[in-house]
């Protein structure tokens, strides 16, 4: 017998495609479902479509039953699922509503393409551009990359000099974890966090009586780290009589805790990081030049995120992936207008901020992808700044025009970033809906009237 001929079509199309009626029962299953799935259409025909494909959302967030719930079609959305070896697979699925002659909803399809090649070829080129957990495709950081086992397997002590975000942190851990002390402690103590007489007793400890409240003998981050690894943040911050005592620890492996006349040894590596140079500071006479030989031996400087933009696009998927794990969402990526965004500001806080960034946007972004209402103003304020005190459409942000094509604050100097910024938002999604408040409103997450006032104040008409 002749096979049907939407079967014949169906079986044709390179991506799955199944269909179930109202109560979720599978009545049609192609031959790329087969393939991706391992499922029979004869297994697969009248079982529920959540029992075949145990996906990530059938239980709370079903796309099928969403569509057949809204009539709004659901297009290109990640999940994934279950194949019938127990093998996780990444789909691209998409979903719509089945209707029959009389227009009266009677089920729903479901087109489903395997994205496991595209994601093992995802993880090939990102494995190219990391190390351990650091990212990056610089030159200047993977030529450190190119390195760090070398420095790792070693005993010699580490300087890492870059500013404030750039990651130092994660070099130093990523040290440890390569060299032979990764099974015993790794201690971290902030330099510049403490005074120095506070700072000495909690790098050497001190022994009881050494001061009016030391009742007891207590333990130094030395003593903490002994036989691992302690890094000295900020080292630049220590005072000249500390560096002394530091600079004894380094030659004779040795100190003494507060209050002590008893030398003990210290089998302890030492990497030293800071924000600062050190080569200036010992130029300056606040850094002794003995001290900084000593922990100059293996120097590595890292580059601000501004010299190294070519990592933002591999640290914005990064950074996506990690708090979607972390808060539960499906977050796919940015926008093309964020990521531009982003590749022009100057990133002043570093790594750290474009983390930040994210967070904030992940806080506020209930889609797949973060646009840029989602982004801080401080984000939007400095694009502000960057356009020379120019608005979204190109216009001056002051002008007595204050037209939706022509923006302009109504009492906003250009020395007001931060409310530029909120008008540059309120403008470029007014313009999005043709002037629509209500779905203006809607995506801003405000009320109309509230939209109403805004444009009151601002002056903004829309013609």
């Amino acid at each position: 017998m002749a096979r049907p001929h939407t079967e014949v079509i169906l079986d044709s199309i390179a991506d799955g495609v199944f269909t179930v009626d109202k109560d979720w029962n599978i009545t049609s299953f192609n031959r790329a479902a087969e393939r991706i799935t391992g499922v029979s259409k004869r297994q697969a025909i009248g079982q529920k479509c959540f029992d075949v494909f145990r996906a990530d959302i059938c239980q709370t967030a079903c796309a099928l039953r969403q569509t057949m719930e809204t009539r709004k079609n659901l297009v290109d959305h990640r999940i994934n699922i279950l194949n019938s070896d127990g093998r996780q697979i990444q789909l691209s699925i998409s979903t719509a509503v089945l209707r029959n002659d009389k227009g009266a909803i009677v089920g729903g399809v479901e087109t489903f393409r395997d994205l496991s090649a595209i994601e093992i070829l995802r993880k090939e080129i990102s494995e190219q551009y990391s190390f351990e957990d650091i990212i990056s495709k610089n030159h200047e950081i993977k030529r450190i990359f190119g390195i760090m086992q070398d420095i790792a397997t070693s005993e010699s002590t580490v300087l890492i000099e870059g500013p404030s975000g750039s990651g130092k942190e994660l070099f130093a851990k990523a040290i440890h974890n390569l060299s032979p002390r990764k099974n015993k402690k790794y201690i971290v103590v902030n330099c510049g966090a403490l005074p120095d007489t506070l700072l000495e007793s909690e790098l050497f400890g001190y022994v009881r009586g050494a001061f009016t409240d030391a009742k007891k003998d207590k333990p130094g981050r030395f003593a903490l780290a002994e036989g691992g690894t302690i890094m000295l943040d900020e080292i630049g911050e220590i005072s000249t009589a500390l560096q002394v005592k530091l600079l004894r620890v380094l030659q004779e492996k040795e100190y003494e805790p507060l209050g002590s006349i008893k030398p003990i040894k210290a089998n302890v590596r030492i990497i030293a990081s800071t924000n600062r140079t050190l080569a200036d500071l010992v130029a300056m006479g606040t850094f002794r030049d003995d001290l900084y030989y000593r922990l100059n031996i293996m120097k590595m400087v890292l580059p601000p995120l501004k010299k190294r933009r070519e990592d933002i696009p591999l640290l914005v998927e990064h950074f996506i992936h990690q708090f979607n794990a972390k808060m539960g969402k499906n977050i796919e990526s940015v926008s093309n207008e964020v990521m531009h965004l982003f590749m022009q500001h100057s990133f002043p806080g570093n790594i750290r901020e474009l983390e930040n960034v994210i967070e904030h946007a992940f806080v506020l972004c209930h889609e797949t992808t973060i646009e840029r209402r989602h982004l801080p103003l401080e984000i939007l304020a400095g694009e502000a700044r960057d356009a020379g005190g120019r608005g979204a459409e190109g216009f001056p942000l002051q002008t007595k025009d204050h037209t939706a094509h022509g923006p302009a604050q109504a009492g906003v100097s250009a020395g007001d970033p931060i409310q530029a910024a909120k008008l540059r938002v309120i403008v470029d999604v007014l313009h999005k809906h043709h002037g629509n408040r209500r779905r203006t409103a809607e995506e801003l997450g405000i009320h109309k009237a509230t939209l109403w006032r805004w444009m009151q104040k601002y002056g903004i008409r829309y013609p």
